[in-house]
């Protein structure tokens, strides 16, 4: 084992209360008997993709639901398991540290100890290089104990995770079998769980024992779908942020002579600007969605925030705060194109001080217009999943310099008549993504753990751990599984002129949804919040007492709980089957038979193809 992983922390007194607090368990999870429902088959959302995702997926692709039921809940059909074998589970921490990750494995620990003391759960070293190397420590009580609602993934350590090379694959295979693991979670976002995915998929068609779970945790909060209302670590770095830019709004007000550009974290979804803004109410926000969806260039969104600055100087208001996503520099059609062409040559072999000259003529007149600092940046490589390192440039910077020099030239020439414009930057992403898990996020993380559980006891393969209904209480949630390739989309790519498209099945990073109800309680209030500096401030982190139990404002707007209506709609069908029976009147059966048939054709026009748009 590597020293420096598993040992005990130094806890702080808030560490230490911290640690003693014990999330409270859905009753469905409660008990040593686990009650799982299986009802229909899975499909993908987008029916375009679903040969695609067959063709990838034979052994995983359209298994059904699983639902964790309460004791008291009277369904038939529903799987009952008393008996628990001794299991053995490797666990590990897949891509960036998200808040609330050591408490899905408490949760998954407590699960296996409480079904059967004699079942063993192994964390995997420094992330999926220690799958491959087979470095393992195995978690106890003990080992939890300074780790338990903490923040960081230092428990067992993560590296640049990635399980898709064959291998990588074969080597994963082997750590499984050399262990004798019955189950494998992987705990991570949309990357790791596609990974997850593929590795579920290789190890039925292989015939290895091996059931393979993943789990939604990602700060970034773009692993959203009809099954996946939240991301562990969402919260959390919402409230953190939310506090920090609530300073900063207070700051602006009292000096009234700064205008601050502030870049959060979130690659390349908008769900973390949007939260924050949201809760803390700055006066402007640029989501890279809207930038998309507007194809808006550099120079608009520059004229779009010089209009507002001097609609706020009109009011004598000569200060500000503005939000940015780290991902806002890819939604910037002209720059986004550059970075291709850049990227391009750089997997070519061109070195970064020879790219500029290679750069068609319209690109290289881009790349030379933009400040020194910016093209040193764009010149990075990229990241594996081909996108620009996009915490390493300064998207903040660019347009503060850029509303500077327009603000300077309307001054210059009479048509803006307020105070010299000054600008502050900040960018807020690893001041948050280590602090102590909010209340929300300890107690989602830990019942994601027991969730891991049950699915391994009820012998899935390919599953995401699921809850929904969590704007409600613990005790409301609904617990289940879903399988991750009912997840999944396919994004086609041209390879160049006269090439075919090609398509590979993953999850893909859900971002705003301009039609949904957060997005509308932000135009709602976007006036308001430019002109009138009703700045909100959270306050701290709250674990006891007023704002413990509050929960992301995007969470709770959003009617979601898509697992919900699909036990409503089965109750409906099966209320059918006793009325419309052998037997029944011709009127009952007319009736049934008519709006069936309405149902029918309309449920045909909405799901073909053509019509499909996924609301994420």
């Amino acid at each position: 084992m590597d020293a420096d992983y598993g040992i005990p922390r130094e806890l702080s007194d808030l560490q230490k209360l911290r640690s003693h607090y014990h999330p409270e368990l859905p009753p469905c999870l409660q008990g040593t008997t686990v009650r799982v429902e299986l009802r229909d088959a899975t499909t993908a959302a987008d029916p375009s993709g679903e040969h695609t995702i067959k063709r990838f997926f034979p052994h995983t692709y359209g298994q059904p639901l699983a639902h964790f039921l309460r004791a008291t809940a009277k369904v038939p059909d529903a799987q009952i398991i008393t008996e628990h074998p001794a299991i053995r589970v490797g666990v590990l921490f897949c891509g960036r540290q998200s808040p609330g990750g050591h408490n899905v494995i408490w949760g998954l620990h407590d699960a296996l100890k409480v079904h059967n003391p004699k079942n063993i759960l192994l964390g995997f070293l420094g992330g999926s290089e220690g799958l491959f190397a087979q470095k393992t420590l195995e978690i106890t009580n003990d080992v939890l104990a300074t780790y338990k609602n903490q923040g960081g993934y230092d428990m067992l350590g993560r590296t640049k995770d990635q399980i898709r090379t064959t291998e990588q694959v074969n080597a994963a295979m082997a750590a499984c079998k050399a262990l004798k693991l019955d189950g494998l979670v992987i705990i991570g976002g949309v990357t790791s769980n596609t990974d997850a995915a593929h590795l579920a998929e290789k190890f039925a068609e292989t015939k290895c024992l091996t059931k393979v779970v993943g789990v939604p945790v990602t700060l970034n909060g773009d692993l959203k779908n009809q099954f996946v209302e939240a991301n562990v670590g969402f919260d959390t770095i919402c409230k953190v942020n939310s506090q920090l830019i609530s300073n900063v709004c207070t700051d602006a007000l009292s000096a009234e002579k700064y205008y601050y550009f502030i870049r959060l974290m979130g690659r390349k979804a908008s769900h973390v600007a949007l939260e924050c803004t949201l809760q803390s109410h700055p006066n402007m926000v640029i989501l890279g969605e809207e930038v998309a969806a507007s194809k808006l260039t550099i120079f608009d969104i520059t004229q779009q925030i010089c209009d507002a600055v001097q609609a706020r100087a009109e009011h004598d208001k000569n200060h500000g705060v503005i939000l940015l996503p780290e991902g806002l520099i890819e939604s910037i059609p002209e720059v986004y194109a550059l970075l291709q062409e850049i990227h391009g040559l750089l997997r070519q072999g061109v070195s970064a001080d020879k790219i500029s000259s290679q750069l068609s003529p319209w690109a290289s007149a881009l790349f030379e217009f933009l400040p020194y600092f910016i093209r040193k940046q764009l010149l990075l490589h990229p990241e594996s999943d081909d996108s620009a390192q996009l915490s390493q440039i300064e998207t903040e910077k660019l347009i503060a310099h850029l509303v500077e020099t327009e603000m300077n030239k309307r001054l210059k020439e009479g048509t803006y008549k307020g105070k010299k414009f000054n600008a502050i930057c900040h960018f807020f992403g690893y001041q948050a993504r280590g602090s102590l898990p909010s209340k929300f996020d300890c107690d989602y993380a830990y019942v994601l753990g027991h969730v891991c559980y049950h699915i391994l006891a009820a012998g899935l393969n390919g599953y995401m751990a699921t809850i929904t209904n969590l704007k409600n209480p613990a005790n409301k949630w609904h617990c289940g599984a879903a399988p991750i390739s009912a997840m999944m989309t396919v994004k086609r790519y041209g390879r160049g002129p006269g090439k075919a498209s090609i398509g590979v099945p993953a999850l893909h990073p859900a971002t705003v949804d301009l039609r949904g109800k957060s997005y509308e309680l932000l135009s709602q209030n976007a006036t308001k919040f430019l002109l009138d500096d009703v700045y909100r401030n959270p306050g701290p982190l709250q674990f006891d007492g007023p704002g413990a139990d509050a929960k992301a404002v995007s969470l709770c707007v959003e009617d979601q709980d898509y697992i919900g209506r699909i036990k409503k709609l089965q109750e409906y069908l099966d209320k059918v089957r006793t009325i419309v029976k052998p037997g029944c009147s011709q009127d009952v059966l007319k009736a049934a038979l008519s709006a069936m048939a309405s149902v029918t054709d309309i449920l045909s026009v909405i799901s073909s193809p053509s019509s499909v748009s996924t609301p994420f």
